[in-house]
């Protein structure tokens, strides 16, 4: 079985503070954008997990297709797999690419041993691996609020539009993103709007998490101009960084830049 879990990007992100149980009470819209990953699920006699493409840091035990696998094999008498990962969408980008590989590797598993666990069951389990998790359960526009585990649908507000995403190799971990975000006091008007099938660009689309890295990291402003230049209709970094993407009404243009160091450059049509 191979399976190509896609990327996202954030429409707008709102962090309103530290909860109980030590997550961010936040809110998003969170957009499926068709770049992907490709995972290889097989039946095997051992469990192994190998990765091609990009290299990942850390323990492959520690990743979360592992994960994902070890906890439906905790819930099922599931037998051994082999799991290749070939990784294209960069990490610590904001794009979402691990929560999507095992999300996917739990969607993968479900239909290869025939589980039969339902849409809510799968969103469930993948909330015990990720905040990000249960949105890649359905490959659809969805606002996000809690922790990121209470999803809304939402309309595909950029069916026509070209994506242009550009990360210029910067990794900005999930904790460092979350140990400088400042509290949001503003409302939610600018994502909620965004669920009516509509989208102004000239609301202002905000991101807690970008002014920090702005200023850490100040060569991302310079993209996010760069695009504003070009002509994008909104400029902006999704998730917690530190991949930009902006929204254009025609195919973008490459970005040139010795910052660049050929990293990761793609536009995409939403369809």
């Amino acid at each position: 079985m191979i399976l190509f879990p896609h990327c996202k990007i954030n429409l707008g992100l709102l962090v309103f503070g530290k909860r109980d149980d030590g997550y961010h009470e936040l809110e998003t819209l969170m957009y499926p954008v068709p770049i992907y990953d490709m995972l290889e699920i097989i039946p095997a006699s051992d469990f192994s997990f190998s990765i091609s493409g990009l290299a990942i840091p850390g323990s492959s035990n520690d990743n979360l297709c592992v994960k994902a696998y070890e906890l439906l094999r905790g819930l099922k008498d599931i037998p051994p797999v082999a799991i290749h990962l070939h990784k294209m969408i960069p990490m610590g980008g904001g794009l979402g690419g691990g929560s999507a590989d095992a999300t996917f590797t739990l969607l993968g598993l479900n239909q290869l041993f025939c589980l039969n666990y339902t849409v809510s069951e799968l969103q469930y389990l993948a909330s015990l691996l990720g905040s990000d998790c249960p949105f890649f359960v359905n490959n659809s526009p969805q606002i996000a609020s809690g922790r990121g585990e209470v999803l809304t649908s939402a309309s595909h507000c950029l069916n026509g539009y070209w994506i242009l995403l550009i990360n210029i190799g910067i990794h900005i971990s999930t904790k460092e993103a979350f140990q400088n975000v400042p509290i949001s006091r503003e409302g939610t008007k600018g994502i909620q709007f965004l669920v009516n099938g509509q989208i102004d660009f000239d609301f202002t689309i905000l991101n807690s998490f970008e002014l920090p890295a702005f200023l850490n990291y100040p060569e991302l402003s310079g993209v996010k101009k760069w695009m504003l230049d070009q002509g994008a209709l909104h400029a902006g970094m999704t998730g917690s960084g530190s991949t930009m993407f902006g929204i254009f009404k025609e195919e973008p243009p490459t970005y040139l830049s010795s910052k660049m160091n050929g990293e990761f450059q793609v536009s995409v049509q939403i369809v």
